[in-house]
């Protein structure tokens, strides 16, 4: 009995202290994502080349990963497992690319419309219709993985579409924005952010494809997306418009020390969603969400005095029902199915 007291003894504390953690990485994940929308329209001028931001934040990414001994330790790890060795041995150019590179420039991809996006919708509707990316990660997952959804899901995600087509319909009619020009708010803000959606819908069912079906290693998969997108980014400088820009202009055109400030917080958020998935599960991330979205309503009327419009305040219900329904009711395989 009195061991059994002291093997519990010293294990509570350290739950404890896990337990404080994800409630800071938590409440600090849900302050990030739900000013990230305000403080990337107040901080990043019109003028800036999106470029520029994108490829800035992918290196942010990798020198705070590289801080936190991410890159590092997967290389250390690997050597250590001894399978440092025989990845090298079995690494293609064609594997690489196919399961790391394409992810890389979908994701590089989906960054840049996001950028476009911030500019030209108000902070709520972009993070709500920003959930649409939960439907087309179960969508693509689906189809490339074959991975069932509950039927309690497949209503969640209903609910979400909803929800979009209401704030598609509403914030790009004449009667429903604010704005003057309800063309640029549907051209460069609602379409840009729900391509971007069916874009990280399809390079997550990849990165999962990848890791599931041809067991590519996540470690070598972080080291690989981290230089291609970086890559697949300044190789896009060459013929496109934004290239042209910076040739003209400079790299950092319009910049301000203040623009640095969502960059980072972009940065820091990327790997708190890391920190809070694989210490608490789906299932906090789903609350963070939530919160979140509350937290952006909150900001935007105090900061801005926008109150949200009425395609906001009636798809908002929507769509904290459907994420908090998607994450509670997973698919669970049947006894019998086993």
């Amino acid at each position: 009995m009195a061991a059994t007291k002291a093997k519990k003894g010293p294990t509570q504390p350290s739950s404890e202290k896990m337990s404080k953690a994800v409630l800071l990485y938590s409440i600090v994940l849900a302050l990030q994502y739900g000013a990230q929308p305000l403080i990337s329209k107040r901080f990043i001028r019109r003028e800036v080349i999106v470029t520029t931001m994108v490829l800035t934040c992918e290196v942010a990414k990798v020198i705070l990963v590289l801080y936190d001994n991410f890159v590092i330790c997967a290389v250390i790890i690997m050597a250590k497992e001894g399978t440092l060795k025989k990845v090298f041995k079995k690494w293609t150019l064609i594997e690489s690319l196919t399961a790391s590179g394409l992810p890389a420039v979908i994701y590089a991809l989906q960054n840049s419309l996001l950028q476009i996006s911030y500019k030209n919708l108000d902070s709520l509707t972009f993070s709500m219709l920003n959930q649409t990316k939960i439907f087309f990660t179960a969508f693509f997952t689906y189809i490339i993985l074959r991975q069932k959804q509950s039927m309690q899901q497949i209503g969640a995600l209903f609910l979400l579409i909803m929800a979009a087509v209401l704030l598609s319909i509403g914030e790009g009619s004449s009667k429903g924005s604010a704005s003057s020009n309800p063309e640029q708010i549907l051209f460069y803000g609602i379409v840009p952010v729900l391509v971007a959606s069916v874009l990280s819908g399809l390079a997550s069912a990849l990165c999962q494809w990848a890791s599931q079906v041809k067991k590519h290693s996540s470690y070598l998969m972080t080291i690989e997306m981290s230089i291609v997108g970086s890559l697949c980014l300044l190789s896009s400088t060459l013929k496109s418009p934004d290239g042209e820009a910076i040739r003209q202009h400079g790299f950092f055109y319009a910049w301000t020390p203040l623009t640095l400030i969502p960059i980072l917080a972009n940065a820091l958020g990327g790997i708190l969603v890391g920190l809070v998935t694989s210490h608490a599960g789906g299932v906090r991330k789903g609350f963070v969400i939530v919160s979140a979205l509350l937290v952006t309503a909150i900001l935007q009327f105090l900061f801005e005095g926008k109150p949200p419009s009425l395609y906001c305040l009636v798809a908002f219900p929507l769509v904290v029902s459907s994420i908090s329904i998607y994450q509670k009711y997973p698919y669970r395989v049947r006894k019998k199915d086993e």
